[in-house]
């Protein structure tokens, strides 16, 4: 009996726990997968202390390791990041502290950039005044799941910060938080394009209507995959995916490589102007260098047809992340962000465009280090797609394209989105924002800087070279 009376009560137990975590909404892994998802909880707490028996650093894992993820996780949870004894990153650079800095009535909240010009060749009727400098970058519905771009949009409006749709076109969950939207025109124009695939003017009209839609961007490639187009098959085009992107329902929909009206520098700049002529609103280009030879040839076309100079650029390191990619163009193509960046800013100077084109910087820049490497090396601004993702909380399953994310962030299966809270979820999006915004200025601050617009190179040092700054790389070998 009394052995009978001890199981029952530990079902009992059991169902009242499995009824508790189904119901809460804080914990995702827990509402997905109840009761079992406490051995990844405590496997993860005990984790810190029982590493030290085995020879797994937390700096070891990629692509993100996991003191970068547990920094993500603890700001988006609104926790303390403070840390004991001593650091256990491995850094390639460091910042250069000033030897008085900036006193904390010295400090100056970030005055934001604006982004395109109201006169003059290429001016828009609608330039757009940017108040954060971390922003998220373009994650498409359909890669993401309602229920994270919910989340994300929710949040963003509460950070003050924009998002970017990603080439899937404009889905209502990008619209329904009131956040500021980027609006992103992949290869396969969705969610602009007419019924033979070209450019609608008719839809540039009805999306700039949309007072939420600031920005459009023009998307030449992406870091995971430059140079590869996409399919997305037909039993995943259902009515409601097929009226965001424009296709057919239940068809497989290939999007090119690249844009079909787009071959040269001068189409280039000639599709920037029209978008920008159509819509009224800043116009970007996103892309992945490959030769630096391009952005002299580039930059020179700007300055002598300055209606077809894009408003800002997007330049995505050849480590950026993709739902799916092929692994030789994930793994070897693409200059990454730190050769990248350099190239850009420099051949910027050279032809005169700082204060004509921003530049935006993005790949794994997600923690409060690398959005301030990124703004001294002469960013206006950072974008994350991942980093809002661990926010979200992804625990990098490596399932994004799958459709079976246990997170739910990419999941398809509505078993599994289930589990994502929008609401719970937006309040972190916005405590990632804020933290990592206050921690860049902190860096700001130790560095002399008043605000993160006084960043310059010579305050980060590259340690494997030990000079100041990264060099900025000249010519185009």
């Amino acid at each position: 009996m009394t052995f009978m009376f001890i199981v029952v009560l530990t079902l009992i137990g059991l169902a009242l726990l499995y009824a508790h975590d189904k119901r809460q909404t804080s914990h995702t892994i827990l509402r997905n997968y109840p009761i079992i998802g406490y051995f990844r909880y405590f496997a993860e707490t005990l984790g810190e202390y029982m590493r030290q028996y085995q020879y797994l650093p937390d700096w070891s894992e990629r692509p993100f390791n996991r003191l970068e993820r547990s920094w993500v996780y603890r700001s988006a949870k609104g926790v303390s990041n403070l840390r004991s004894f001593g650091s256990e990153n491995v850094p390639s650079f460091i910042f250069r502290n000033a030897a008085f800095p900036v006193l904390d009535q010295e400090k100056r909240p970030y005055p934001g950039k604006m982004i395109g010009i109201a006169e003059g060749p290429g001016a828009c009727r609608q330039p757009y005044f940017a108040r954060s400098f971390f922003n998220i970058s373009g994650m498409s519905y359909g890669a993401l799941s309602h229920a994270a771009v919910s989340a994300l949009s929710r949040g963003a409006r509460m950070a003050g910060i924009w998002m970017a749709t990603g080439e899937g076109g404009l889905a209502p969950y990008h619209l329904e938080g009131g956040c500021d939207v980027v609006m992103q025109m992949g290869t396969a124009k969705y969610g602009v394009r007419d019924a033979n695939g070209h450019l609608s003017e008719d839809r540039l009209r009805e999306l700039a209507a949309h007072e939420n839609i600031r920005m459009f961007e023009v998307k030449l490639a992406q870091g995971a995959k430059p140079g590869k187009g996409g399919i997305l098959p037909g039993a995943k085009v259902t009515a409601e995916i097929a009226a965001i992107r424009g296709i057919p329902q239940g068809q497989d929909s290939i999007s090119p490589n690249r844009h079909t009206d787009i071959g040269s520098i001068r189409e280039l700049g000639q599709f920037v102007d029209r978008v920008r002529t159509v819509t009224g609103k800043p116009v970007g280009v996103k892309f992945v260098l490959g030769d630096p030879a391009f952005l002299d040839e580039w930059f020179a076309d700007c300055v002598t047809h300055p209606d077809g100079c894009p408003d800002y650029i997007q330049i995505d390191g050849g480590e950026g992340g993709s739902g799916a990619a092929p692994a030789p163009l994930m793994d070897y193509v693409g200059l990454p962000i730190t050769l990248a960046l350099g190239y850009v800013v420099a051949a910027r100077e050279r032809h005169g465009l700082r204060e004509r084109v921003r530049i935006i910087a993005s790949a794994k820049l997600i923690t409060p280090d690398k959005v301030a490497w990124a703004l001294c090396m002469g960013a206006d601004f950072v974008s994350s797609a991942r980093g809002f993702m661990f926010s979200l909380g992804c625990i990098q399953a490596m399932k994004c394209g799958s459709g079976h994310c246990p997170t739910g962030v990419t999941a398809s299966k509505e078993s599994l989105i289930a589990g994502l809270d929008p609401t719970d979820k937006a309040a972190r999006v916005k405590h990632y924002a804020d933290r990592l915004r206050e921690e860049v200025e902190m860096i700001a601050h130790s560095c002399g800087a008043g605000d993160v617009t006084g960043f310059l190179p010579r305050h980060v040092t590259d340690i494997e070279r030990g000079v100041g700054g990264f060099r900025a790389p000249q010519g185009s070998d």
